[in-house]
């Protein structure tokens, strides 16, 4: 009778425990996916390691693919809100929107719809901004980094304005592609991601 009671009050135990481990859902592209870089050496890998440092009862789940756009984002969210019911959904898309040229007002629907589908989940959502660079002309960047701000507002879900303050166009900063950070750039866009995280997480 007492070995039962003990494997009960254990399994109800690593119930509750489980019940209460958060997830956090990173969707994203090349940028989340730390692509040219050792896995472990990416923003995504340093934010589990810090919520682990510091005690925060949350496991990250990684869901980015190199070369993702929002529609591909949007078409796979709602199996990845089933299989990890995420708490915190972190969205960091739409960079491949806007060097495929395509139109802000898809990448806003698309990225309104995921916001939207998290949200009716019960989960958080923290959306990651992007820019272009300026060969891509004034009218379109402005409208492409408009997406995002207006997105938060509208939603009313956090904001990191721009993923890559501080990295793209640095020396040292991108790897020679121009496009992708490099290994030491990923501790800055983690206190990017952090800063507006944090406040999310209970």
């Amino acid at each position: 009778m007492r070995s039962w009671w003990l494997s009960g009050a254990l399994a109800l135990l690593v119930w509750s425990q489980g019940v209460l481990a958060g997830t956090v859902l990173v969707v994203g592209d090349s940028i989340s996916a730390a692509f040219g870089l050792d896995t472990a050496q990416g923003w995504v890998a340093l934010l589990e390691k810090r919520l682990a440092e510091r005690d925060r009862d949350y496991q990250v789940v990684n869901a980015s693919i190199s070369g993702d756009t929002s529609a591909g984002g949007l078409a796979r969210l709602p199996a990845l809100l089933d299989a990890h019911r995420p708490e915190v959904v972190i969205i960091e898309l739409g960079g491949n929107d806007g060097l495929r040229g395509l139109p802000p007002a898809q990448l806003q629907q698309n990225l309104a719809r995921m916001i939207d589908s998290a949200r009716s989940r019960g989960a958080q959502v923290l959306l990651l901004g992007m820019r272009l660079p300026p060969n891509y002309g004034e009218r379109y960047t402005r409208a492409f980094e408009a997406v995002f701000s207006d997105l938060a507002e509208e939603k009313g879900v956090a904001l990191v304005p721009f993923f890559l303050e501080g990295v793209g166009g640095v020396p040292g900063m991108m790897q020679p592609d121009g496009i992708h950070p490099t290994a030491d750039a990923q501790p800055l866009l983690l206190e990017h991601a952090w800063s507006a995280l944090e406040p999310l997480l209970r």
